[in-house]
């Protein structure tokens, strides 16, 4: 079936020719001149609706590939964002317009990008008017193109001294009967050789920890912030360590070279060679509100946005917890992520990554506390703690702990749970492009 604006072009265009075969002389030949005008005009109305209906998809198809563009290719290369946009547009196999050029503007910490084409005409060809020209805009702004402010925040509880692989595991235990290279504890002797502590065993055998890994993961991000910002004019990182308070290491700085120093020098506590005896999430966090501070627009340096990078096994965490015996092991359970609102609610975003927690279930210690349930943790008079709706209290700390990360990140995107020590170093990863992919539309 034709579209209304044909039938209406042929029942007039068969009307003028039924007028001017007509043989009533002058009213004929007024008539069909009165007709010229009219059918101009109704043309041009008919093809403007459909030009400006056009204009309207079209909009929508470049708001489209604008964003889809900005999240794939790097916003510095304005060749190859034009060259998105154009693809996205030729993509479209039903379309009623063509399109000319496609022009990309990323000044001003924005990326606009104007397009302009043309819709054929129907009845305004009598006028030999054959196209109507139209032409739209479209900008996208978001962490990708704003000044950012990014703090990556690293546990350092021992748990985060586990061997990285199973090999490294398998080593420990055979070595010293124990996985973890903790730095306190006893003395041991292996192979005819003296090792003051987990740890020392570790370290001369070459056996790679997981804190080892978060160092990696914090380096793999660097190397995509001087991607993202090559001229070092737009990002800042921040380094801190997360243990019974929130240390920074190194204040929000454009050097990406300044933090990866601090990164590898143990003397900075961000290595394995140290780790702290506590994890209080509960002092931490509000710590680090204060290291943060408020988030701005992006505009400028001034006013930047804030992402908080958060690399974490979740456990609320003191040894003496443990040895202390029943009166203080529901203490041990995953942190409140309440408390991560502190930094939320001064419009920061939270990213986690969650270093899973191995479970160990031949240990008594590990049975008593992370291994015992959610019910017997008593975690809402301990810690204030609501669990989600339909979790059943039966579940165990451990299996708990994703649950609350995940409530503690900005969005269920931007939380990302690994076990292996390649998990761990693509997944920090992976959050900060999440969270750099995320744009929107300004015009």
């Amino acid at each position: 079936m034709k579209p209304r604006h044909f039938i209406l072009c042929d029942y007039l265009i068969a009307l003028l020719r039924r007028l001017l075969r007509s043989e009533h002389g002058n009213v004929a030949i007024v008539v069909a001149l009165s007709l010229v005008p009219m059918i101009l005009a109704v043309g041009a109305s008919l093809d403007y609706i459909r030009a400006y209906n056009a204009r309207q998809r079209m909009q929508s198809d470049l708001d489209a590939a604008l964003i889809a563009a900005v999240k794939q290719i790097n916003t510095a290369d304005t060749d190859a964002l034009k060259l998105k946009v154009a693809d996205w547009f030729s993509a479209q196999s039903e379309s009623s317009y063509s399109v000319g050029n496609i022009d990309i503007d990323t000044s001003n910490h924005k990326i606009t990008a104007t397009a302009s084409g043309v819709v054929p005409t129907t009845l305004m060809k009598i006028a030999d008017i054959n196209n109507v020209p139209v032409s739209v805009a479209s900008s996208v702004k978001g962490p990708a193109t704003s000044y950012l402010n990014v703090y990556i925040v690293i546990d350092k509880s021992p748990s985060m001294l586990l061997a990285a692989t199973t090999a490294g595991q398998q080593a420990m235990y055979s070595g010293i009967g124990c996985q973890f290279a903790c730095h306190t504890g006893d003395a041991h002797t292996a192979g005819g050789v003296s090792y003051s502590d987990n740890y020392a065993y570790a370290h001369a055998k070459g056996i790679k920890l997981r804190a080892d890994v978060a160092v990696d993961a914090v380096n793999e991000v660097i190397d995509l912030i001087d991607k993202a910002d090559s001229s070092h004019t737009r990002i800042k990182v921040g380094l801190y360590s997360l243990g019974d308070t929130t240390t920074e290491v190194l204040p929000p700085t454009l050097e990406t070279t300044d933090a990866r120093k601090r990164l590898s020098d143990d003397s900075y506590g961000l290595t394995s060679a140290t780790s702290t005896t506590y994890t209080y999430f509960d002092v931490a966090l509000p710590a680090l509100q204060q290291k943060v501070g408020t988030g701005g627009d992006g505009s400028s340096l001034a006013k930047p946005l804030k992402l908080v990078l958060l690399l974490t096994d979740g456990v609320q965490s003191k040894r003496e917890w443990v040895t202390d015996g029943a009166k203080s092991w529901n203490k041990v359970a995953p942190f409140n992520p309440d408390w991560c609102a502190y930094l939320k609610n001064q419009s920061s975003t939270m990213a986690v990554l969650y270093t899973e927690y191995l479970p160990i279930t031949t240990d008594w210690g590990y049975n008593a506390t992370v291994g015992s349930t959610m019910s017997s943790a008593n975690w809402h008079s301990t810690w204030g703690g609501t669990m989600d709706s339909g979790v059943p209290s039966s579940i165990t700390r451990r299996d708990y702990i994703p649950y609350a990360l995940a409530d503690c990140a900005s969005s269920k995107s931007l939380f990302i749970s690994a076990s292996s020590s390649t998990d761990i170093v693509s997944g920090l990863s992976a959050l900060f492009t999440q969270y750099l992919a995320s744009v929107r539309l300004t015009q």
